[in-house]
């Protein structure tokens, strides 16, 4: 498996989001992944497309494993 710039740029803002911990940015950032995705599936541009949707996935995971965890603190 190879690293695209993309790749790179993931893990770059990846980082920054966890410096701030807020379920809001990951779930934002995932939004956006996936509204950037849908015009290249449009284009037929699939790896680039499929890689921006496993993105949103990761954020949007990590956006409700905070939200989860801010809930069982909050208790």
């Amino acid at each position: 498996m190879e690293i695209k710039p993309q790749d790179i740029i993931f893990l770059v803002i990846l980082i920054r989001l966890f410096i701030k911990r807020s379920p809001k940015w990951f779930a934002a950032m995932g939004i956006v992944c996936l509204v950037i995705s849908m015009p290249l599936f449009y284009k037929w541009i699939f790896f680039t497309a499929q890689r921006f949707t496993l993105y949103a996935f990761i954020f949007i995971s990590i956006a409700i494993l905070l939200n989860l965890l801010r809930m069982r603190h909050n208790k």
